[in-house]
């Protein structure tokens, strides 16, 4: 996650910081930034770079000493495919594809005999607690997480593109990321958890948002919409290049959560590991390792619903 650049406090802001006890918002928070390990430490990545520079130089060496390329040829297709395996890895270490091959590979757990203090992966029913969250830009309310992203075209230097100008890529300006408290129905015992996602609770959501919006290169005028969330949150209003993303998981969705489960009686909770959890080398997938500390959020492979529709706008 990025936190927000552009955040500032607003009186709904204000609002949700006094409801501080039952919602947990990432928009201004350091959790974000603290729930992946990084995949690749940068001294092994200056270590492979000197390797290669060094082998790169023996390799020239061979080709002018004994006029043979066989093995200069044979050097660079295998850089080639460690440089491809270190570039897939770091590609799904951003998108969380690691954890997501992970969470997908393990069952789900019996709740009749799961033992207290391990880890379980739950998939059932969500419903909301004692506070429900509302989406911030299609106003989508029971929800138990909800993710707003808005992207501007930025040039190098990472300024605002006019837009009359084509756009060379995106960079993130503003996100809200909220959770909450909520309750999961197993869908195979029928046994009702509380979730603990709410206040100090770390959560990774695997939840891919939605496009909503994209500005086009010839518009002149934000729609009145985008222009009022725009102002409500202190963000300009002036025609740009635009893109705006949003996710949720609402009352009702299926999803799957990953936890470590705390019994008490007859009343089940799951709450984050205390601990980091490593994803293991996934062979088949060709992924390194992953540490992530936190509660995961995802959406069954099996099921398409829980975050808004592919719905896509363009303004002209």
């Amino acid at each position: 996650f990025v936190i927000a650049s552009h955040y500032q406090p607003n009186q709904q802001n204000r609002e949700e910081e006094r409801r501080g006890m039952n919602q947990n918002n990432f928009s201004h928070s350091n959790v974000a930034q603290s729930f992946k390990v990084p995949l690749i430490p940068s001294l092994a990545l200056y270590l492979v770079f000197a390797l290669f520079l060094f082998g790169l130089a023996v390799s020239l060496f061979i080709l002018v000493l004994v006029h043979n390329p066989l093995f200069f040829l044979s050097y660079l297709f295998l850089f080639a495919l460690i440089a491809a395996f270190l570039l897939w890895n770091s590609i799904s270490f951003r998108n969380n594809t690691t954890i997501l091959h992970y969470l997908r590979s393990l069952p789900d757990a019996d709740l009749t005999v799961a033992r207290h203090g391990h880890l379980v992966k739950i998939t059932g029913l969500v419903s909301c607690g004692n506070v429900s969250l509302e989406s911030s830009y299609e106003k989508v309310g029971r929800c138990v997480y909800t993710s707003t992203l808005l992207f501007e075209c930025g040039k190098l230097g990472l300024k605002p593109a006019d837009v009359k100008e084509s756009c060379f890529g995106w960079r993130l300006a503003y996100s809200e990321r909220l959770s909450t408290d909520f309750y999961i129905t197993d869908k195979n015992s029928g046994i009702r958890a509380f979730v603990k996602a709410g206040p100090d609770s770390r959560v990774i959501p695997l939840i891919k948002e939605s496009r909503l919006v994209t500005t086009a290169k010839n518009c002149k005028v934000l729609a009145s919409h985008l222009r009022k969330w725009l102002r409500d949150r202190n963000l300009s209003s002036e025609a740009r290049l635009l893109r705006l993303e949003e996710g949720y998981i609402k009352e009702g969705s299926s999803i799957s959560v990953f936890g470590i489960l705390q019994r008490s009686n007859d009343v089940m909770v799951v709450t984050p590991p205390q601990e980091l959890i490593s994803t293991g080398c996934l062979w088949k997938k060709l992924l390194l390792p992953v540490d992530v500390d936190g509660l995961i959020l995802a959406i069954p492979l099996c099921v398409n619903f829980g975050t808004n529709s592919n719905l896509e706008m363009q303004q002209r």
